[in-house]
């Protein structure tokens, strides 16, 4: 066994983590539909951190020539499954009794956390690139990252709805592209 598939088993155990956690909430969601206050862009984000756990598995790949690892840049990678886990586990809320879930209200209640650990996967990942391969990510997905970044810096700081809305849409639209331009191919 190669060092990366070693190493891949424990970042694929942490990313299939993430992937039940979302899909444990729209189960959640189901179960719950007679008293649950839907809010759009909470289950926008519950599709969007699954698409972002899925995209980061598929660009893992891109790390199996690597032969020469060393347990820093290891904890990097680590790093960036770990902060997508904590992502999938706050962006919907655990469904517990027979209370009404308000989707609006757990959002509003942890979009600092969510949106400030959107801002450091993206630091991570820039890292991470800079650690690997020693420059920075290509100006492309550099741009991809530095909006994304930036949009998630700015709903840290507010609760405006029509914000919150609008980087929804935007983020959607993003995330869309950037996998349809930069990783529509394993590589």
């Amino acid at each position: 066994m190669d060092a990366f598939s070693y190493l891949s088993v424990l970042l694929s155990i942490i990313l299939g983590l993430a992937i039940t956690q979302v899909l444990k909430g729209f189960r959640g969601l189901m179960q719950t539909r007679s008293r649950l206050r839907p809010y759009w862009p909470a289950v926008a984000w519950a599709i969007l951190v699954l698409v972002i756990a899925v995209q980061s598995w598929w660009a893992m790949f891109g790390l199996r020539q690597r032969v020469d690892w060393t347990f820093f840049e290891f904890s990097v990678v680590l790093a960036q499954t770990i902060v997508v886990y904590l992502l999938a586990a706050l962006v919907l809320p655990d469904f517990f009794g027979d209370a009404t879930v308000d989707l609006r209200e757990h959002y509003y209640a942890n979009h600092r956390w969510f949106f400030a650990l959107a801002v450091l996967l993206i630091v991570i990942s820039v890292g991470k690139e800079f650690l690997l391969a020693g420059r920075m990510p290509e100006p492309l997905n550099l741009g991809f990252q530095a909006t994304f970044a930036t949009l998630s810096a700015g709903a840290v700081s507010t609760r405006n709805a029509r914000y919150h809305e609008l980087a929804t849409v935007t983020a959607a639209i993003g995330i869309g592209a950037y996998i349809g331009v930069l990783f529509t191919h394993l590589g």
